[in-house]
């Protein structure tokens, strides 16, 4: 399996992942009806530079014909999967749920890593704005639910295959779509990395085994209808075609002797947990 990452990269990846669930904590809380999500956006990157680190997504372009990502997070409302641009007309209102989804290349000037500016970890959650309909729970819920089950998956030895055949498979029967244009990956040296990631199960990521050292940014994207996806005129925001609601929750998890270890939980996360 490529891309292994070392001990001294685990370490940093462990640290900044700390950071970056923090960071993700504290945005998320600014959550509410009125709120936009240009000023949650300029939070976020103010949080990041001043924990030594950089915006993973901002300028971030997959090719050089393509436009440059405009955001520090990816601000995504309602019908919106991924990639939404985090502009002040994004207002939130009560019953929208809203995905940000935040990357950080940590710790910069450090002489390590990418250019001599670190490694870079990813992490994304939904959140209600105000009250929310039962449905729109559910939906959050059940993604929030999958990704635990696929984080169990990372156990050195099993295949990529196995993680999204688990999402898959509690998925599934509760009737909702998995979006199949859009899938994890690994992640460490570069905000993207092999192997891809997929959320369904890929007969051919069987062979695919997962080492210790492996990083990767395991994220569902499940939606309430059609997993079919349309892209806005913007060439970044990603929605539904059918317009229904999309829910989006990612960590950073590493692959060690001992199990998985998630290094973007966040506070109050792992409070619940202990």
């Amino acid at each position: 399996m490529g891309f292994i990452k070392d001990k001294q990269a685990i370490d940093r990846l462990i640290e900044g992942g700390k950071i970056l669930g923090e960071i993700l904590e504290t945005i998320s809380e600014m959550v509410m009806p009125g709120a936009n999500a240009f000023d949650i956006d300029a939070e976020a990157e103010r949080l990041i530079l001043a924990a030594g680190g950089r915006p993973a997504f901002k300028g971030y372009r997959s090719s050089r014909r393509d436009p440059k990502f405009p955001s520090t997070i990816c601000a995504s409302l309602n019908e919106e999967i991924v990639h939404g641009i985090a502009t002040k007309d994004k207002v939130f209102k009560e019953g929208d749920i809203f995905s940000i989804d935040i990357g950080m290349q940590w710790p910069v000037n450090s002489g390590e890593g990418r250019q001599g500016n670190g490694f870079f970890t990813d992490t994304a959650i939904t959140v209600a704005v105000g009250s929310i309909s039962p449905k729109a729970q559910a939906l959050m819920d059940a993604t929030k639910a999958s990704l635990e089950l696929a984080i169990d998956q990372v156990q050195i030895g099993r295949a990529i295959s196995d993680i999204g055949k688990v999402v898959e498979n509690y998925i599934h029967p509760k009737g909702y779509g998995i979006v199949r244009d859009l899938v994890g990956h690994g992640v460490g040296y570069a905000v993207h990395e092999e192997p891809r990631i997929p959320n369904y199960y890929e007969p051919e990521l069987d062979t695919w085994k997962i080492e210790h050292g492996a990083v990767l940014a395991i994220e569902p994207m499940i939606t309430e209808g059609k997993y079919h996806i349309t892209v806005a005129d913007d060439g970044w925001s990603i929605s539904t075609v059918d317009k229904k609601l999309s829910a989006h929750f990612e960590h950073t998890i590493i692959a060690t002797e001992d199990g998985p270890l998630v290094v973007t939980r966040r506070p109050k996360e792992l409070a619940q947990m202990s």
